[in-house]
């Protein structure tokens, strides 16, 4: 976990999009990898795919994060595969969970699949949500062999998430770690605490301001992956 977080920081560091927005596309000569061998899928729900709150795309998170991930010559193949409303258990407003999403998405020569959320499983009993979990990794482990994991839990843009909220984390903290994978956890980490005008009127989706903010999040969480170190 250490190395994990030594990882984000230079990361952070490098990218320097802590605390500035990602810069403008610009052509650059792409030096540390290569774009057969980085491909990418991220399975989630509207935090990632957007709502009318904003983020819809090029103003979501994805499309400003393989920007940025360019501009440091780390070059990608992304395949998004999310769903709003969806979760690990519960079924997304097309009727998919993320198991159907990993199916339809994850592919062997993946890098590094990337899950996201979700805080839609509220209500799914721990048992019956741990199992999900399970079953949704491991899939994806037997299809894409290979490739890195990266596990982000659900934020809660408040100090004090339901109790239902810190079970997902924890549960999916569990399950990621049985998985192998780098487990991020949104809530300890104060994403979007503080930070009103990130959240849309709804008082649940991201703006596009917070579609930045989480790109300069997770820009540098998925190099460290990528990164040939």
């Amino acid at each position: 976990m250490s190395r994990l977080v030594t990882l984000m920081l230079s990361f952070a560091l490098l990218f320097g999009v802590l605390a500035t927005p990602a810069p403008e596309p610009r052509h650059v000569e792409v030096r540390l990898t290569d774009y057969a061998v980085n491909r990418i899928t991220v399975i989630g729900d509207s935090y990632t795919t957007g709502s009318d709150q904003g983020g819809t795309g090029a103003d979501g998170w994805p499309t400003a994060v393989w920007r940025t991930l360019s501009q440091h010559g780390i070059a990608v193949t992304p395949t998004v595969a999310a769903e709003g409303g969806a979760g690990y258990c519960t079924r997304g407003n097309r009727g998919s969970v993320f198991e159907d999403l990993t199916v339809r998405a994850v592919k062997p020569n993946d890098a590094l699949v990337v899950f996201f959320g979700s805080r839609n499983d509220m209500d799914v009993d721990p048992t019956r949500l741990s199992v999900a979990m399970y079953g949704t990794l491991q899939l994806a482990r037997q299809i894409a062999r290979k490739a890195k994991f990266l596990v982000v839990g659900p934020p809660w843009p408040t100090a004090n998430p339901p109790e239902s909220i810190l079970r997902i984390r924890d549960v999916l903290g569990y399950q990621a770690e049985l998985a192998g994978a780098s487990f991020v956890d949104p809530i300890a980490a104060r994403w979007f605490v503080g930070r009103p005008e990130l959240i849309g009127t709804d008082g649940v989706h991201p703006t596009n301001a917070g579609h930045r903010y989480l790109a300069e999040k997770l820009a540098p969480l998925i190099g460290a992956q990528l990164y040939p170190y």
